[in-house]
């Protein structure tokens, strides 16, 4: 936090640390669910139109669930990883 503007009390600090993380995490579910729905739509909608078959509306549902399973533990990979770092130090 040292390089926040100096004039600011350690609270001020704290809440604009939060609103920062606040915001990374609204860009990174934002990334996410364009990604997902990037790469699904690929995977599963042959020919679009109007709607969806039932068949494509399957593979949506999966596609998503299986992304977002794969997300899940490639998050949690991650954080582990820099809690073994964090604590190595």
């Amino acid at each position: 936090m040292d390089s926040l503007p100096a004039g600011l009390s350690n609270s001020q600090k704290d809440e604009l640390m939060d609103q920062v993380k606040q915001q990374i995490a609204v860009a990174n579910a934002q990334e996410l669910l364009t990604k997902m729905t990037e790469k699904c739509f690929k995977k599963c909608i042959n020919k679009p139109g109007t709607s969806l078959d039932s068949s494509e509306q399957k593979c949506v549902a999966m596609c998503m669930d299986r992304y977002m399973d794969s997300w899940n533990l490639i998050s949690r990979t991650y954080s582990q990883r820099i809690d073994k770092e964090r604590h190595r130090m």
